[in-house]
């Protein structure tokens, strides 16, 4: 089976934070205002490829079971090095092939492989159930900048 992933930007991130995407997908870009948040899809182009991803980490999570297989993490070492983060739209400039964002835990130069407007008719599920070991985190994306992440993780 052949492979093929494409770059369509990257992550610019330092006093502002964007998207800046490639000259060839700007009018991608078309219809996107509006949308106040997005799905973005990128390569952690820093994490360490030459390792072996283990597939049962070590407790990584302060209330965690004492080992978690890879898929029940959000770790970016994982088989196939690939990302998604639900990102809120600051801005969008299809002149300059920009989306601004508030934030996003991707960092600066980081390849940008794709983007989804996210909508709640297909992206968001009413009835959820989490394990035990995480279901005291926020419900929400807007009350993760105030909680107490660091005294979740054991790294």
């Amino acid at each position: 089976m052949e492979k093929m992933v494409r770059e369509i930007g990257y992550v610019v991130a330092g006093k502002n934070v964007f998207i800046q995407m490639l000259p060839k997908y700007t009018q991608g870009l078309t219809g996107l205002e509006g949308f106040s948040h997005l799905m973005v899809l990128w390569y952690p182009h820093k994490a360490n490829k030459e390792e072996e991803v283990p597939i049962l980490v070590e407790k990584p999570y302060r209330l965690a079971p004492e080992a978690l297989g890879i898929f029940a993490t959000r770790s970016p070492l994982r088989p196939n090095n690939i990302c998604v983060s639900i990102a809120t739209v600051a801005s969008v400039d299809e002149s300059q092939g920009t989306i601004g964002l508030w934030w996003i835990d991707a960092e600066d130069g980081t390849p940008v492989l794709d983007i989804k407007p996210y909508h709640p008719s297909s992206d968001r599920v009413r009835d959820v159930t989490l394990p035990a070991w995480c279901a005291a985190w926020p419900g929400y994306y807007e009350e993760s900048g105030d909680f107490a992440w660091d005294k979740e993780f054991l790294f």
